[in-house]
């Protein structure tokens, strides 16, 4: 089992940039799946990025790639989502969450584990 917790949210211009972190508990951090959701009010909670365990490959939402990079610290179990280029519509609760076996990386049903998540509001 393990436990996320999302931190480096904020309020952000447009065009600024935004460094999500997630501290897992736990000494088996490596043996995850990471993955970045993200639910703006009244809308379902999207795919946003995913990453392997040993972090060699990495995957993305199509309406964030190259502006969002997904990496990993297996030694400081921690992931981060760094968010360049903020766009309003890029407001949302950002969660991470964790699969040991992952059925599907696109879907929040895939995942085990979720953290409380960590509000990103842009303004423009």
């Amino acid at each position: 089992q393990v436990q996320l917790v999302e931190s480096g949210g904020g309020l952000a211009q447009a065009g600024g940039s935004l460094r999500l972190s997630c501290a897992a508990s736990g000494r088996t951090f490596s043996m995850y799946v990471m993955g970045w959701f993200r639910q703006a009010p009244g809308k379902e909670r999207d795919f946003v990025a995913a990453i392997t365990q040993s972090g060699a490959r990495t995957y993305y939402a199509d309406s964030v790639k190259g502006r969002f990079t997904i990496s990993r610290d297996n030694a400081k179990t921690t992931a981060y989502l760094q968010i360049n280029s903020l766009k309003p519509e890029d407001t949302a609760v950002y969660y991470c969450a964790a699969a040991i076996t992952i059925s599907t990386l696109y879907r929040p049903s895939g995942y085990e584990y979720w953290g409380q998540g960590t509000q990103v509001t842009v303004s423009s």
